[in-house]
């Protein structure tokens, strides 16, 4: 309860200098917390215009019709290009909310590497929304087929313009932690897995991950769960084959530091590639 004026002069006047001190500290406390709040509230304002403008606002609204999504909840996760959102279906069960950043100018322009020379889109227009529309599209894609060739991702469920819902990878709003957050107990035999999972995903699918590191690559009841698989191009694609070495170096530099006994690069090359 906040003094008045009167009765705070009183107080200050027989308590002693310990307990004034103890108030201030209080104040400042308090004050610094209603900036925080108003920071928060000020950052919530501007990130929920960034992502929801009006399109995708509609789109959000087409999904919610369409009977794909019943409810959206809070962020899971946050980048510069996306932010993913804890949703749920008519039955309750979760789903993962993936929304591209329509105002990511920086985006666009990292973007074209990974489209252009992928056989699987030609004649992408250039303009923002267009290529952010494909993005998705080509997340959507990957996971598909990398779903078909039995790679563990989360299972692509509907694509809109920007958004992409897929499987949600956890339980109850939390996401399940990726190999950085929580290193496995048994690594030798995740690693394992990993290796048979680009196997079957360049044989198969015909893809390579291209951006394969311990951020994205979750642990999820026992079983490692690769995600973020936009940039994942055709093996056709010009930088296919950089991309496969990189992620294979990638995969070594994190087991080895668990002290797995790795296979060298280029024999885990051609294990790969068959």
């Amino acid at each position: 309860m906040v003094l008045n004026t009167l009765k705070r002069l009183a107080w200050l006047n027989i308590m002693s200098r310990k307990a004034q001190e103890r108030l201030a500290h209080n104040e400042r406390r308090v004050e610094r917390r209603d900036k925080m709040l108003t920071h928060d509230m000020t950052k919530e304002r501007a990130t929920v215009e960034e992502v929801f403008d009006q399109t995708t606002r509609m789109v959000v609204f087409d999904l919610l019709k369409s009977g794909v999504l019943y409810e959206l909840n809070g962020v899971v996760s946050s980048g510069k290009e996306a932010r993913v959102y804890w949703g749920t279906d008519k039955e309750g069960k979760d789903l993962a909310v993936k929304i591209y950043l329509t105002s990511s100018a920086e985006f666009k322009k990292g973007m074209l590497k990974y489209i252009e020379g992928d056989p699987r889109f030609k004649a992408v227009k250039r303009d923002t929304r267009a290529l952010i529309a494909v993005w998705a599209q080509k997340e959507f894609r990957n996971l598909k087929e990398a779903s078909e060739a039995n790679v563990r991702v989360p299972k692509p469920i509907a694509v809109k313009s920007n958004v992409v819902v897929m499987e949600f990878i956890g339980k109850d709003g939390v996401s399940a932690p990726s190999l950085k957050e929580q290193p496995p107990t048994d690594p030798e035999r995740i690693y394992r897995i990993l290796v048979t999972y680009l196997k079957r995903l360049y044989q198969k699918a015909k893809l390579v991950h291209g951006d394969l590191s311990e951020y994205n690559i979750m642990l999820w009841k026992g079983r490692p769960v690769i995600f973020d698989v936009s940039q994942s191009v055709s093996i056709v694609h010009p930088m296919a084959d950089f991309m496969l070495r990189r992620d294979l170096t990638n995969l070594n530099r994190f087991f080895s530091r668990l002290n797995v006994k790795v296979y060298p690069v280029e024999e885990l090359y051609k294990m790969v590639v068959g």
